[in-house]
């Protein structure tokens, strides 16, 4: 599970990315994490995976401190950030080597997961290549395989469908869905509302770094019950934050 603690994070000295945010994320469950541009999702994200400092608060990832714990911290998920850009020099089969040796995969199971994750996101054509002659929608998957073949219990996703074709984007779906129902956390940024509304089993709705909305999504329904889609709710939760 996560355990967000009365976080902030302040740019400049004046302004709150982050604003007192409190959230407990259960075990079991895909959490979709919306917000207008701005509103301090990747902020929030950037702190969970340790890669900004926290003001103020603390984050707990299946009970292990970010901050002071920061190691175990690390290994209990696996990220997928919003730029795929990473490791460029890279072929794909060294990154996932790579990744696959940080989390103390052997051999024998990160070659059979590297072949199965290959061939759902076909990649297995683009492995010996470097990862900076691939597309967009490549580096993404590149990324994803990498979150894959290491199976951390909590997976934090920071737009993970941008640039995936429609077979892909549907394979990762399901496989979030699959993750959850093991009982393992998903945690995912989202600006495609519609998708947020047909998977997730519950929505954060931020703005401005405060927490707006966290909650099913029958129980946001019915708050605004004159309202009929995600995308009508959301507009009017954040023109009043």
């Amino acid at each position: 599970m996560i355990e967000i603690k009365h976080v902030s994070k302040v740019y400049g000295g004046t302004h709150k990315a982050v604003d007192d945010l409190c959230l407990e994320i259960p075990s079991g469950e895909i959490i979709g994490f919306i917000g207008p541009n701005g509103a301090g999702k990747t902020t929030t994200i950037k702190m969970m995976t340790g890669v900004l400092q926290i003001d103020e608060g603390e984050i707990y990832l299946n009970g292990k401190s970010i901050t002071s714990d920061t190691l175990e911290a690390k290994k209990q998920f696996g990220i997928v950030p919003d730029n795929a850009d990473i490791f460029l020099r890279l072929k794909g089969i060294e990154y996932l080597n790579f990744i696959a040796d940080i989390y103390q995969i052997d051999s024998a199971l990160r070659k059979e997961r590297i072949e199965h994750y290959a061939k759902m996101l076909e990649m297995e054509a683009a492995l010996n290549d470097k990862i900076l002659s691939y597309s967009h929608g490549m580096r993404q998957k590149i990324v994803i395989m990498g979150v894959l073949i290491c199976e951390p219990s909590i997976w934090i996703l920071d737009e993970p469908l941008t640039g995936l074709d429609p077979q892909s984007a549907f394979s990762l779906k399901e496989l979030m869905r699959e993750h959850a129902r093991k009982g393992n956390t998903v945690f995912f940024s989202t600006h495609v509302l519609e998708t947020a509304e047909k998977l997730c089993d519950k929505v954060v709705i931020i703005n401005k770094g405060k927490v707006l909305f966290y909650g099913t999504l029958d129980a946001l329904k019915a708050q605004y019950q004159n309202f009929d889609s995600l995308e009508s709710i959301f507009l009017e939760v954040v023109s009043h934050a």
